[in-house]
């Protein structure tokens, strides 16, 4: 018997989908043993994984770390190992740009087996029972906060999200030169937009990362509506929790859908595992369009294969929540995954949180961001 070990997040939606493919993977080759362990949310966008990679066979990473894995040589080029079919497979059935988002210096570092972006939640008992209509525009998400109605989640790496979305939704992409994260007029614009929605919100938001948000909703009547959060499916199917939530696209701000920064999950390799094609067998087996759309769905995953999205069968036990989701996928922004900037991922949110809880000077806090890139970018350069 050859004992694999993996590294989850806890969630059921990281949890689950890895234990049950795991375990029909040994039923089907009865020599090999995957056993998972999990971390927190919080862990699991932060910790390195080298360190991980040193420890277990299979790691389930954020992208953004995938210019670091692919630098530090902790992960395996899986372009190098699967077929050029199987490859392509991903490549054309990606959802959104989640492909893109595990491939540095021309070869894939890890399975895009999960997708997901900040998306749209609403508890429909509650609207309906006001009278209120799921918002469409965002001078409508601004009514609906004013009645107390309103939540997102305010940790310093979402509301970072967040500020990428809301300059994606004004016109401008950030990151695209290596002197400034965005130019001054649309930063400034939009960390005053955000922070207008932002005191119309309950404090307590700024401690909650998505999952807690979602679980606000389900467990109390205070919440009817989230405007953008990391979409989990887990919450849109009956018996999951105690209320259901129903998931739509994003809002319109000037004529136009917002553009969310795409989040998701990879299934990478450990470099250092004693037992790379066992793990590399199990990793394709996990990716496959038959595994994406049947157990791993079936068991809390928010599968990365867009088959699986399009399935009419997974739909109708979600309430549409791939469907009426999809196209917040395909527009989403792709963070940078180079080496140095999960050094800015990491402290860059807590200067935009201090500005939306506190106030301030934009110019000072857009200054400060500079100052973090460009220290991120000397990073990568070592």
């Amino acid at each position: 018997m050859k004992k694999l070990k993996g590294i989850t997040w806890n969630h059921t939606r990281g949890l689950l989908p890895m234990v049950a493919t795991s375990q029909r993977f040994t039923e089907l080759n009865p020599n090999i043993e995957i056993s998972w362990e999990k971390r927190s949310l919080q862990e699991f966008a932060d910790a390195s994984i080298e360190d991980l990679a040193k420890r277990f066979d299979l790691l389930v990473i954020d992208h953004p770390w995938t210019g670091f894995g692919a630098d530090t040589k902790a992960i395996l080029p899986l372009s190098d190992y699967l077929s050029a079919e199987y490859i392509k497979d991903q490549e054309i059935n990606t959802v959104g740009k989640s492909y893109g988002s595990y491939v540095f210096s021309d070869k894939l570092w890890a399975l895009p087996i999960d997708a997901a972006t900040p998306v749209a939640a609403a508890r429909l008992d509650i609207l309906e029972k006001q009278g209120l209509k799921v918002p469409q525009t965002y001078d409508d998400l601004l009514a609906l906060a004013k009645k107390g109605l309103v939540a997102f989640a305010g940790i310093p790496v979402d509301v970072l999200m967040s500020f990428y979305m809301y300059c994606c939704s004004l016109g401008e992409a950030p990151f695209q030169s290596q002197e400034k994260v965005i130019s001054l007029e649309t930063g400034t614009k939009a960390l005053q937009m955000f922070r207008e929605l932002a005191q119309l919100i309950d404090p307590a938001n700024f401690n909650r990362n998505p999952i807690q948000v979602y679980e606000a909703m389900v467990n109390s009547d205070a919440i009817a509506y989230c405007p953008f959060a990391y979409g989990y499916s887990n919450y849109s199917r009956i018996g999951y929790s105690k209320n259901l939530l129903h998931f739509y696209d994003l809002v319109k701000l000037n004529n136009n859908l917002m553009i969310s920064s795409l989040g998701g999950t990879g299934l990478a390799v450990s470099s250092f595992s004693q037992h790379i094609p066992e793990a590399i067998q199990y990793a394709e087996f996990t990716g496959s369009s038959q595994v994406q759309q049947n157990i791993f769905s079936d068991n809390g995953g928010q599968p990365g294969h867009l088959q699986a999205w399009k399935s009419d069968r997974i739909n109708s036990i979600t309430h549409d929540y791939f469907k009426n989701t999809l196209p917040s996928l395909e527009r989403a922004f792709l963070r940078p995954r180079y080496s140095g900037h999960m050094y800015f991922q990491d402290h860059a949110g807590d200067l935009v949180r201090d500005y939306l809880m506190n106030g301030g000077n934009e110019a000072s806090v857009l200054a400060e961001m500079n100052a973090l890139y460009t220290k991120s970018l000397n990073l990568q350069a070592k």
